[in-house]
């Protein structure tokens, strides 16, 4: 069966969406730091849907690995997932340029390396698709997060134009445009209950886009008309509002 390559395998999503595409018999690499954590759902994943899954160490901030990585899988993915995020403290990246700029590295000039690596190779085969998890946070920078914001916000540009740039190859790019999601990175948050998603939510929200050859979805879908209202507002309001 083909296999999927995800990146950030440990993220509380990734695993939700791996489940989903093992479910379909998929074939998966899971890539991430420390795939010593990684046993019991690899385990648990194998018995229940009877495919092969590879775990593979990956560092997304080395990014001198990043083609020794992908050139050594074997076969090459049909399709690759890119769930890796950094939220950190805003307060902090303020005060903290290294910290600032990791949540940059993490959330777009890295994610830049690996993926021109795969989008080439996809390009040249003539087939393929790359899923990228971006967030609302990147529709328009706020006071509260904007550091992180403008790094998810330079990552949905570059899935824009990655996938106006493979169209003519038959590989299509799913951006995903997550609001609030229940999971290890929100731990402690007060969010809404209404307008946050589980990780299986999501998951299966993407997994049905991606089917469907979608060019971008939000999840929860509420987050489209949240979005769309909050981009319509003008600076003058939006700079007196507290959020």
């Amino acid at each position: 069966m083909s296999h999927i390559l995800v990146l950030g395998a440990k993220s509380d999503i990734a695993k939700a969406l791996s489940r989903q595409y093992a479910n379909a018999g998929y074939d998966l690499y899971l890539a991430a730091r420390n795939i010593l954590e990684l046993e019991k759902d690899i385990q648990d994943m194998q018995i229940r849907y009877n495919v092969k899954i590879q775990p593979i160490e990956f560092d997304l901030l080395d990014t001198q690995s990043h083609f020794d990585f992908y050139n050594a899988l074997n076969p090459k993915p049909v399709g690759i997932i890119f769930a890796i995020g950094y939220l950190g403290d805003q307060k902090k990246a303020q005060n903290d340029f290294l910290e600032a700029k990791k949540r940059i590295d993490t959330n777009f000039t890295c994610a830049v390396s690996i993926l021109n690596i795969i989008a080439n190779d996809f390009e040249k085969r003539g087939s393929g698709f790359i899923i990228g998890i971006s967030s609302v946070a990147g529709d328009r920078g706020r006071a509260t997060n904007y550091i992180y914001g403008s790094s998810k916000a330079a990552f949905t540009a570059y899935l824009s134009g990655l996938r106006n740039r493979l169209f003519k190859s038959n590989v299509d790019v799913l951006t995903v445009k997550p609001g609030f999601v229940d999971t290890k990175m929100t731990k402690g948050m007060k969010l809404p209950k209404k307008l946050t998603a589980t990780p299986q939510e999501v998951a299966k929200d993407i997994f049905d886009a991606q089917q469907q050859k979608k060019d971008v979805i939000y999840t929860k879908k509420e987050w489209f008309f949240i979005m769309k209202t909050i981009n319509n507002l003008p600076e003058y309001i939006f700079k007196r509002l507290n959020f």
